[in-house]
């Protein structure tokens, strides 16, 4: 019997080691329908961390991290016309309102302004549950950029302290590797039910 419990005990230091070894890893390395983390770092007033789920079947994957990259909500917020704050999107990230035209037309346009990814936001800003599997509008257009869906209540709060505190974007970490971030230290909008 104790035999086997040094067995098993090795066995469990192994895969503890590996998980050690490869776990920082993770984080570049995300797959569809998994719930990826962004941290607001500025302004404070919304100093959260906030899900996103990536898009279904178009754009990159998330195998890149940013510690200190602008997430700059776009004029118009709907993103399907030319837009008004192009040149503040260059190695940034976009946050668009979902409606007025698919996913990938909204990802295209903020592409061609050098928008890194694309967070597209609920129009619904009530809504605290409901995500959306963005997919693939069927014209055989890709884009190169990430591209994640955020809940309306969300994007709503963000927007709305940008707006309170006259800022044109806010300072983002993203994707934040959560599994590393004690309980006690888990900030989650206070608005947010996971």
């Amino acid at each position: 019997m104790a035999a086997m419990s040094r067995g098993v005990c090795a066995f469990l230091a192994v895969v503890l080691l590996m998980f050690c070894l490869y776990e920082p890893l993770s984080v570049l390395a995300h797959s569809i329908n998994e719930q990826l983390y962004f941290e607001i770092l500025y302004p404070e007033d919304i100093n959260y961390l906030f899900k996103i789920r990536p898009a279904k079947d178009f754009g990159a994957p998330f195998n890149f991290h940013y510690d200190h990259i602008h997430l700059v909500p776009t004029d118009p917020a709907q993103s399907c016309t030319v837009l008004n704050n192009g040149q503040a999107l260059q190695g940034a990230i976009a946050m668009v309102e979902r409606g007025g035209c698919s996913f990938m037309s909204k990802a295209l346009t903020v592409e061609q302004y050098g928008a890194v990814a694309v967070v597209i936001y609920d129009s619904n800003q009530q809504d605290i549950e409901h995500w959306v599997d963005m997919i693939q509008d069927e014209t055989e257009r890709d884009t190169s950029i990430a591209a994640a869906f955020l809940l309306g209540k969300d994007g709503s709060m963000i927007k709305r302290s940008l707006q309170a505190h006259h800022l044109p974007a806010a300072t983002i970490s993203i994707p934040v590797n959560i599994t590393s971030v004690p309980l006690n230290g888990f900030k989650q909008p206070p608005w947010s039910f996971w």
